[in-house]
């Protein structure tokens, strides 16, 4: 019982690398679509970034807020012109 439970699971296996073999080929560029949220095309033009790059954005906004705050009244007039 266990041998053959064990040979059909291989065998499914089998099947299963076959499948994504088969499917690597016949796809363009033999690639499948990039998964990634940071280097997919289609989320870059909706304007969805992924998690890490979205933290590293609003880090630099903040040390920029920072920044800003620490000028006197002068500089920030000198800023503006």
């Amino acid at each position: 019982m266990i041998v053959k439970v064990l040979l059909l699971t291989i065998i499914i296996l089998v099947i299963a690398f076959i499948g994504f073999a088969i499917s690597i080929l016949i796809k363009k560029n033999g690639r499948f679509p990039e998964l990634h949220i940071g280097r997919n095309e289609e989320l870059k033009k909706r304007g969805i970034n992924c998690a890490t790059s979205q933290h590293k954005i609003e880090q630099e906004k903040a040390k920029n807020a920072k920044l800003h705050k620490n000028l006197s009244l002068l500089d920030k007039e000198m800023e503006s012109l």
